[in-house]
């Protein structure tokens, strides 16, 4: 099988207690890169990699010497490039919703739902019911509270990672340098006549602290607020 080509990334990042991240890109079309992020969560020595993205011999080094990976763990439908690569290479499990569209392969090993309980400790799953496809997100409980999303909830502190046509054209479509509610995943995934509106309110139920999305940059602190802040601008009264 043919797999996705390595993108430029930084190197493995420890953002919490058993918890890293990858800050890398992606290829939109032949002129735009545009930054995507995968989290990694350590249980022991198992590895779970939740949104991937396939590393370089220097990122694949550091990834084995944390662990081994088990599981990869699908948060939205719009992601899953290089879940193939990942599941191949090391024989691991696929967690995943069903109903997804734009990658329908693999095949899933564990349909998560809202009730599923998650493969590592000390985590929640939220998942969004009236998308017209599956969407869900992880809270880590951890030395602080993290909130790991695909592109629902996305925080741009830079564009770093992303080539420089993305940089000029990210605050005009939508992608200004805060805390959002993903413009284009909205577009695309709210289902006609709805509002996703209190799909967001059940999720700043929760208590958080920090966010790291699928693009753009971690935020550490006063995630909750600017979720909040976002929520209002995406759908003002």
């Amino acid at each position: 099988m043919a797999y996705a080509p390595i993108y430029p990334h930084d190197p493995i990042e420890k953002i919490d207690d058993e918890v890293y991240m990858v800050r890398g890109s992606i290829k939109m079309n032949p002129v735009v890169r545009i930054s995507r992020n995968m989290a990694i969560i350590r249980d022991g020595h198992d590895l779970t990699l939740i949104n991937p993205l396939r590393l370089d011999p220097a990122g694949e080094s550091q990834l084995e010497a944390l662990g081994t990976v088990r599981r990869v763990l699908r948060t939205g439908a719009f992601h899953g490039l290089d879940d193939p690569y990942y599941i191949d290479r090391h024989d691991a499990e696929f967690w995943c919703q069903p109903g997804g569209e734009t990658y329908p392969l693999p095949s899933i090993d564990h349909e998560i739902s809202a009730q599923s309980e998650l493969p590592f400790p000390d985590a929640d799953l939220f998942c969004f019911s009236a998308t017209k496809q599956p969407e869900c997100i992880i809270r880590l409980k951890r030395s602080k509270t993290v909130l790991l999303t695909c592109d629902a909830i996305q925080h741009y502190g830079d564009y770093s990672n992303s080539n420089f046509v993305a940089r000029a054209m990210l605050p005009f479509i939508g992608f200004p340098k805060t805390t959002l509610i993903g413009p284009i995943w909205l577009k695309f995934m709210t289902p006609e006549g709805v509002s996703l509106k209190t799909e967001f309110e059940r999720l700043l139920e929760w208590d958080f602290e920090a966010l790291l999305s699928a693009h753009g940059t971690f935020r550490e602190s006063g995630a909750h607020a600017a979720v909040t802040a976002a929520l209002a601008v995406a759908f003002p009264d």
